[in-house]
């Protein structure tokens, strides 16, 4: 059969350039096609880097669909449908929302797909596709293939280093799609044999480990980190706000080459935090984890949450200001979103406060709720003056690091990617993105050896990138 998986354009926000869209490429899709048999053929068409044309016909189509990529992928389903080519819909929005997305396609996935896959294959070679296909266990992730990077075009992404060590989460916040009944509980981790192979398919000693929490199994990381001593890699991840629990992992992180470290900080009222069932983060432990990395030689990558039903007008400024003064490198802001499925969602519908329900709306930067303290325009166009402000030259200029270590990478994505993003990002619509993110690892951190992994790969060349 010849295989043909998408991935849907995704929607901008307002502060967005065309690094969001070709910043790297659907490693889901990637796994999927090392987990199809060699005898099948597979392409992969990622929408947010090419055209996408609907004139062909493929055996089978399958398509990754998010909240705000739904209704493209219905329509990119039911043109394929209306020529007898089958679809297949999976992803997270299918999971958390089955009856909303069955209609739309011959079948869809529920759950993670690593032991689903073959057999939807199968049903498809015979022409008895069923309507849903359900995981109802977790996925054993020391049986998921390393993800096959020769099915897309690494020119036309910033970066192609990116792996997972792990899958899940141990907490079960209420905005989060963790707090789906859809989707399995706990954290589940690959092997470090593992974790080492993929490295090694990456050719690249620049890696950011994409997990939603790299220290959800404390005990994994404190395995899988020595592991990675003698690698001499530069890499960056995204932690909870337990981290302060932890200090030996950070030095860890530091010794093996961590640069930087996304947190989930989501407001600095104890009360919001409470109400999003989020145990982990304890507001008056910020300030020191943020001390904690900076000593560490890593930048922090603060990610903020407005809408919270105890945020009033000031909670903007309040926090935007908060950032700046303990010279936090970079904000990731979201307006609160109910993503169908999540247990936040289930509580405002019921309580009839969800006034927006066209999911391309579902990206952070848009309110679909009527907030508690203020209006929903009020909500949106004051957080897009607080992240004005904190990419202001003036925010810039006083957040720079008082470590010169983490001043060239700060000035980078400060200036290069969220001032000035949409200037830079143009040439990389221009086929440039992957020279555009080898040119600032450069910059923004030291050489680095080209020593071997110590793992048998078929990639001879290391690169920076």
């Amino acid at each position: 059969m010849w295989i043909k998986l998408i991935s849907p354009r995704v929607t901008m926000r307002p502060m967005d350039s065309a690094f969001k869209r070709q910043m790297a490429p659907p490693l889901a899709l990637l796994v999927l096609g090392a987990l199809t048999p060699r005898h099948h053929r597979v392409t992969i068409l990622d929408e947010n880097v090419q055209r996408l044309r609907l004139t062909d016909r493929p055996d089978l189509v399958g398509i990754s669909v998010k909240a705000d990529t739904a209704q493209r992928a219905w329509e990119i389903a039911r043109s394929y449908r209306r020529k007898n080519v089958p679809v297949v819909l999976g992803g997270i929005h299918p999971t958390a929302c089955p009856e909303d997305c069955a209609r739309h396609a011959d079948a869809i996935v529920v759950g993670e797909s690593e032991e689903l896959w073959p057999r939807i294959l199968r049903d498809a070679e015979a022409g008895r596709l069923q309507r849903i296909y359900r995981n109802d266990r977790p996925a054993d992730l020391t049986r998921s293939p390393v993800p096959r990077w020769d099915l897309i075009d690494p020119k036309r992404y910033l970066y192609t280093n990116t792996l997972t060590i792990g899958r899940g989460c141990p907490w079960r916040c209420a905005f989060c799609y963790n707090s789906s009944p859809n989707l399995p509980a706990g954290y589940r981790f690959k092997s470090v044999q593992q974790v080492l192979a993929e490295l090694a398919s990456l050719g690249s000693r620049h890696v950011m480990f994409i997990d939603d929490n790299f220290i959800a199994n404390p005990g994994f990381a404190r395995t899988l980190l020595p592991a990675l001593r003698s690698l001499n890699l530069t890499w960056h991840t995204a932690v909870s706000a337990d981290i302060s629990h932890h200090p030996d992992l950070l030095d860890l992180m530091a010794e093996t080459g961590c640069r930087s470290l996304f947190i989930g900080f989501e407001t600095l009222n104890p009360e919001s935090l409470r109400s999003a069932r989020k145990r982990q983060n304890q507001v008056d432990e910020y300030e020191r984890i943020i001390d904690s990395i900076h000593q560490r030689g890593m930048m922090v990558n603060a990610s903020v949450v407005f809408g919270f039903d105890e945020d009033g007008p000031d909670v903007f400024d309040r926090t935007t200001q908060w950032l700046i003064d303990r010279r936090v490198e970079t904000m990731t802001a979201h307006i609160l979103t109910p993503y169908p499925g999540t247990a936040l969602h289930a509580r405002w519908l019921a309580d009839g406060r969800i006034i927006d329900h066209d999911l391309t709306h579902y990206n952070t930067s848009r309110a679909v709720f009527r907030p508690a303290k203020m209006t929903t325009a009020d909500l949106e166009a004051r957080y897009l003056r607080a992240y004005r402000r904190f990419y202001s030259w003036a925010g810039i200029l006083k957040r720079v690091p008082t470590d010169p270590r983490r001043r060239a990478a700060y000035l980078l994505f400060n200036i290069c990617y969220r001032k000035y993003g949409r200037i830079a990002s143009a040439l990389g619509t221009l086929g440039w993105m992957r020279a555009i993110g080898r040119l600032a690892a450069k910059i923004a951190y030291p050489p680095l050896r080209a020593d071997s992994l110590g793992v048998e790969t078929p990639s001879a060349e290391w690169t920076t990138t």
